[in-house]
């Protein structure tokens, strides 16, 4: 978490950042100052998503920008869940949790939500 906030701090960014265990039940959650509320749900779902799925959820948004049949993956329970800004954390090959960002755009989310897995490496 410290590190995710870190890296949202210095850059400036407004963000929620949650942390999930590998069951995706939520152990942290931050809101940075002036942060809107709106991203708290956001943030879990994201991270719940790298966690059940044990993939950054770049893969949905990549897949599903690609359209057709791809798009049957905006069924996926959890619409915050298809948006890039979250990745599983992995210690010693496992998936442990994982943890995901919401506030900046979503290349911004995905970029504090990895230097947060990446501060367990």
């Amino acid at each position: 978490m410290a590190a995710a906030e870190a890296e949202a701090k210095k850059n400036n960014w407004n963000m929620v950042i949650a942390v999930v265990d590998a069951g995706g039940h939520l152990v942290l959650l931050q809101r940075l100052d002036n942060t809107q509320f709106g991203s708290i749900d956001i943030a879990r779902e994201k991270a719940h998503a790298a966690a059940a799925f044990r993939r950054p959820t770049k893969v949905w948004q990549d897949l599903i920008a690609q359209g057709g049949a791809n798009l049957r993956l905006l069924n996926l329970t959890g619409d915050a869940g298809v948006l890039e800004g979250a990745v599983p954390i992995v210690v010693d090959g496992r998936v442990i949790g994982g943890i995901g960002a919401s506030g900046g755009s979503s290349a911004q989310d995905h970029q504090v939500s990895l230097a947060g897995a990446d501060a367990l490496k």
